[in-house]
C-alpha cells in the first residue's frame, strides 16, 4: 500500500470511529470495557449481552427521556 492510501484508509478510519461515537453507536463497547475495569467478563452473570443491552437502553429512555426531540 502506498504511503497516501495508508493516509486515506486512516482517515477513512477515524471519521468512521467519530461518527460512530457520535450516534452512540460504541455504547456497547464502552459498557464492556467499563465491566473489565471492574474485572467483569463479557460471559460472567451479571453482565448484559449486547442485546439485553441495547434493549434496557431503550426501556430507560423510553421512561425517562433525556434530551430527545421526540
Amino acid at each position: 500500500m502506498t504511503a497516501a492510501g495508508s493516509l486515506v484508509g486512516r482517515g477513512v478510519r477515524g471519521v468512521a470511529w467519530f461518527v460512530r461515537g457520535v450516534l452512540r453507536e460504541d455504547a456497547y463497547e464502552r459498557y464492556l470495557e467499563h465491566e473489565a475495569s471492574h474485572g467483569r467478563r463479557p460471559t460472567d452473570p451479571g453482565v448484559l449481552t449486547e442485546r439485553e443491552f441495547w434493549r434496557d437502553r431503550t426501556d430507560r429512555q423510553d421512561h425517562a427521556p433525556e434530551g430527545r426531540c421526540c
